[in-house]
């Protein structure tokens, strides 16, 4: 039986009102733009949680059957669906009179990992249809109400997205799988990664150089080397059984290396002093071997006698196992400090239980884990299919440092958001082979990761590592984009709680803001990232006689600034160029992005925010909570709203009065309102709770200091040009 925390909470059966059975098939109307189909020889449906899917009770909506020579048509407020007897497929969806082919149109979503790539990859299907058609394949086992996954019968089991609404398709996705959930905000900093051997003062003073440098790293990677890998070596194990082929036998431990970490508690206690959460890399597919210092207490809870040796095998289909695999292997670890894990499974699909990707099995069960304590459940691991967002975070994979894989990113990044994939994370830089020496790649890379859902620098151990000042002619370009990403958590976390709450990923195709527009799905290597930014990632290198690199962008209907070098453009397609410093980002009107400006690492709610505000009509939404933990589940969070508004020749801004937990906020805030794409105005009025105040100015920035959770604050500028 498992403990009972590895059990989630599913609420699978449909309501019975709107299923109907007919021709050996079971039609379930979930929602007016979302029907499920189940076709069974034997009429035996599934009303089990599956691996995809753990709800279809999204409440009653009418519909109409009709039954024609060919076809059974499902009739809602929103689509005809019109199931083939014959071929026993929907073939055929009608929105708003227009008929739509199935097999037409899938936007695709993503893949299980990018490792050895170098350019293109193949991707799968997702739930979202260019005309507004996709069909969704549950092939997963069941997920029985014991937590443990199983064996399902024959049946072909579809799901038939059916709306021009792209948002509309993914929200209904996560309604049925389960929400975006948020993850802790430390994991919005900078990462530092390297698969290399680092001595346990070695490591730290590269810490401590990051912090001199001030530049700011929020998470401490530790990858395969934190516990013992040259067996022979370092144990004296010559052969052991329980190897996984092609795999080195040290690949899998579990007994930190006293070689390169004396005191692995201290280690991790010093990091923690430095303010640092910590992630150690896991290849488990090895088993437990007799050599582990955990192995007598794993042998016990298995009821296998030690003094045999043998080694206990990896198996997710094993409860008993399961149990003792995070009680033994893991959690005196997590107590000593680590925060959660890299499950860096490449070791195939197959499993004691057909159909049981182990790497869902690891993704699945380690997230619901690490939450054993109380903590914001994460992990850092591969894509597994629909149902992975639920599993926060992806690892991309081993990629090649080359342009190519630069070119791809972006897009693959974005197009996730058609399967509810919303943090994925690169191997910033690129891992291993290719152009190690690019200076100019290395920093269009970290440009690019600042827009990305995690900021992670990675590099294998023969390659050239990350640290900027391995690339010393764009070092000063790197620290800056390194720092501005760490301004921009209050701005990420905000945009990711708008994920969890109405279902709307972080980064997405400029398709979803306009479906109807054919260069939105044209414009594939930009992005919203959140609601008021337009990334447009440079990923060919620059024209060496000018010094700049051009990059094709089209921007929808209105006005535009790029945040970093002010230029103003108007809706269509242009070619722009950039030299070393920037690419380009714009801020539609009348948007505002709150930055962090507190200093160091912290992760903190900020008490300094710099406020940048844009021309036009616009509000946002800056969210705060405890930063981690779950209390947000029950409203324990608060909400602080901006507005900007223009008029023939004013700019009002406005901050209003908390709303939510108070006690979460900065007894008092310091604002700089800097308002980014105004050339000057010729006077300004500041009222708190509707009072005149005096504030600093400088050209076009105000400061406020000392600013309450409960204050009102009102800024009018006049004579804006």
């Amino acid at each position: 039986m498992l403990d009972s925390h590895l059990i989630p909470k599913t609420k699978p059966a449909a309501n019975p009102g709107q299923m109907y059975i007919s021709d050996k098939v079971r039609i379930t109307v979930i929602a007016p733009e979302l029907v499920r189909f189940e076709v069974s020889d034997s009429f035996v449906f599934c009303d089990e949680a599956t691996q995809m899917v753990w709800f279809r009770d999204l409440g009653e909506c009418k519909f109409d059957l009709v039954f024609k020579p060919d076809h059974i048509m499902v009739v809602t407020s929103k689509a005809k669906y019109y199931y083939h007897r014959k071929k026993r497929v929907v073939d055929i969806v009608e929105i708003d009179g227009e008929i739509i082919k199935t097999k037409e149109g899938n936007l695709k979503g993503t893949a299980r990992t990018l490792d050895r790539t170098n350019g293109w990859v193949p991707l799968g299907k997702g739930v979202v249809g260019r005309k507004g058609v996709a069909i969704m394949e549950d092939n997963s086992l069941i997920l029985g109400s014991d937590g443990m996954v199983k064996e399902r019968p024959s049946e072909k089991d579809y799901y038939v997205f059916a709306t021009k609404d792209h948002r509309k398709a993914v929200s209904l996705f996560y309604s049925i799988t389960g929400n975006q959930p948020m993850i802790p905000r430390f994991a919005l900093g900078n990462w530092w990664s390297r698969y290399y051997a680092y001595k346990q003062d070695e490591y730290l003073a590269l810490m401590d150089k990051f912090n001199e440098k001030e530049i700011p790293f929020t998470v401490a990677t530790v990858d395969m080397d934190w516990h013992y890998v040259n067996l022979r070596r370092d144990l004296g194990v010559d052969k052991v059984d329980g190897r996984i082929k092609v795999w080195p036998n040290g690949w899998t431990g579990y007994t930190w290396n006293k070689n390169l970490f004396p005191d692995y508690k201290q280690f991790l206690k010093d990091l923690k002093e430095r303010n640092m959460k910590v992630t150690l890399n896991l290849h488990p597919a090895s088993g437990v071997r007799y050599f582990e210092e955990q192995y007598p207490k794993m042998c016990e809870y298995m009821g296998m006698d030690p003094e045999e040796k043998k080694t206990i095998p990896f198996d997710m289909t094993d409860s008993e196992f399961i149990n003792a695999y995070f009680k033994v292997l893991h959690k005196p670890f997590e107590r000593a400090g680590v925060d959660f894990w890299w499950i860096d499974w490449q070791q195939g699909k197959k499993s004691k239980l057909p159909g049981l990707d182990p790497l869902w099995a690891c993704n699945h069960y380690h997230t619901l884990d690490i939450g054993w304590d109380g903590r914001r459940p994460i992990t850092l691991s591969r894509y597994s299919g629909f149902g992975s967002h639920r599993y926060p975070l992806g690892f991309s994979g081993d990629t090649y440092v080359s342009w190519k894989s630069l070119r791809l990113q972006p897009y693959f990044t974005a197009n996730a958001a058609n399967c509810g994939y919303a943090t994925w994370s690169h191997d910033i830089g690129g891992h291993m082979g290719g152009k190690q020496g690019d200076d100019e790649l290395y920093l269009r890379w970290i440009q690019f990761g600042v827009f990305t859902p995690i900021m992670r620098l990675h590099s294998t151990k023969i390659a050239l590592s990350k640290e900027p000042w391995n690339h010393p002619s764009v070092e000063k370009q790197a620290v800056e984009a390194l720092r501005f990403r760490h301004k921009l958590i209050p701005y990420i976390y905000s945009e990711l709680y708008r994920n969890f709450s109405e279902g709307k990923p972080l980064c997405e195709p400029m398709y979803y803001s306009n479906p109807s527009k054919g260069m939105a799905y044209k414009a594939k290597n930009q992005y919203f990232f959140g609601s008021k930014l337009i990334v447009c990632p440079i990923t060919s290198p620059m024209n060496k006689k000018t010094g700049k690199a051009k990059v094709k962008i089209w921007l929808p209907r209105g006005e535009y600034t790029d945040i970093f070098t002010g230029e103003i453009l108007t809706g269509g397609t242009y070619t722009l160029e950039r030299d070393i410093n920037s690419i380009p980002v714009f801020a539609k009107s009348g948007s505002i992005i709150p930055l962090g400006t507190n200093g160091g690492n912290s992760i903190e709610n900020p008490n300094e925010l710099e406020m940048l505000v844009y021309r036009g009509s616009g509000r946002f939404k800056l969210y705060e909570d405890k930063g981690d933990g779950t209390d947000y589940l029950s409203g324990d969070f608060a909400i602080t709203q901006f507005k900007v508004e223009q008029t023939e020749d004013e700019l009002k801004f406005k901050i209003y009065a908390v709303d939510g937990n108070a006690c979460l906020v900065p007894e008092t805030r310091d604002y700089k309102v800097m308002f980014a794409n105004i050339e000057r105005y010729t006077g300004a009025e500041v009222l708190k709770n509707g009072l005149h105040i005096d504030v600093e100015t400088d050209k076009s920035s105000i400061f406020l200091r000392g600013i309450k959770p409960t204050d009102v604050i009102e800024i009018t500028l006049v004579g804006v040009k």
